[in-house]
């Protein structure tokens, strides 16, 4: 049995001493016998959105998370293994608290009353805020970092640029590049956010609203007026409804559609909404491979 820390070498307003005779500071650090501190990391996680519970899982860190939110779908294994405990925009506050989170981990303003009902709690709480290709990539290394994995993180974000590129490599080979339309949601019609409009570059197709993307929240991407798409005239429409089923033949008949040509031509498809619509690697593999072979179909019927 090692000696206790001498209270004179401690301080009683951030360390406890462990049952192994550290003394922890905080919740994610320990100082030893020798008085080196060891940085542990968030060791109870609550994942409020699915992008940190896939890259938790990806950096094989997994066994931190004990939440994590109901529309998690990636990976299947968080489904069967870990309570759910939020949705989007609401969470139950005491069950997330039975589980005694040293971290909670969501996504934008649309998590922020959730957020405070936490921090009120006394939970530590990070809100990330990336909405860009980069973003994501950057989000995968700020978390590994986080939970002491910075060289699993930079290795696993090395292979998303990897695979990001070579999709570049292939959409450079389309000879017409296709207007493309995303509608992330139906009622009101909102079109799509930045790093689904920079996925769409990449697959080899032009958003018709890049100056939208570029807005953050989405009741900025709005469309006051669906006759501007008509005007746009895109080639391929791509619906992702945000969690339910996109409808063709719904949006085939909206007034004045009929003459876009990605109505004419029946280029009218769904891209599911957990592959696209979180961002983390998800929406950098399976998203941009799903638009990536669209595109490319397209390519070839023109040919």
């Amino acid at each position: 049995m090692r000696a206790p820390f001498p209270q004179s070498a401690r301080n009683p307003l951030i360390e406890r001493e462990d049952s192994w005779g550290n003394l922890r500071i905080g919740a994610h650090s320990v100082r030893d016998q020798l008085g080196s501190y060891q940085f542990m990391g968030p060791q109870r996680i609550v994942c409020l959105t699915e992008e940190p519970t896939e890259t938790l899982y990806l950096l094989g860190q997994q066994h931190r998370i004990v939440g994590i939110s109901g529309f998690t779908v990636r990976p299947q294994a968080a489904r069967k293994e870990k309570p759910k405990v939020s949705a989007f925009t609401s969470a139950k506050i005491d069950k997330i608290l039975e589980l005694e989170p040293d971290l909670a981990i969501g996504f934008s303003d649309i998590q922020a009353d959730i957020a405070q009902a936490l921090i009120k709690a006394g939970v530590e709480v990070w809100i990330s805020n990336h909405r860009s290709v980069a973003g994501i990539l950057d989000y995968v290394r700020r978390l590994g970092a986080l939970v002491g994995v910075p060289d699993r993180a930079e290795k696993l974000a090395r292979e998303l640029e990897n695979g990001i590129d070579s999709i570049r490599e292939l959409s450079a080979t389309v000879e017409r590049r296709p207007r493309v339309y995303f509608e992330e949601w139906d009622t009101p019609q909102i079109s799509g956010i930045c790093w689904v409009s920079e996925l769409v570059g990449i697959a080899g197709g032009d958003d018709i609203f890049p100056e939208r993307a570029v807005m953050p929240l989405a009741r900025d991407r709005i469309l006051s007026d669906p006759y501007e798409v008509v005007r746009r005239a895109p080639d391929i429409i791509f619906g992702s409804w945000c969690g339910k089923r996109f409808r063709p033949a719904q949006v085939a008949v909206r007034d004045g559609w009929s003459d876009i040509p990605a109505v004419r031509d029946g280029e009218l498809h769904e891209i599911k909404s957990p592959i696209i619509l979180q961002p983390g690697p998800a929406a950098l593999t399976e998203g941009l491979a799903a638009l990536s072979s669209i595109i490319q179909g397209w390519a070839a019927r023109q040919a």
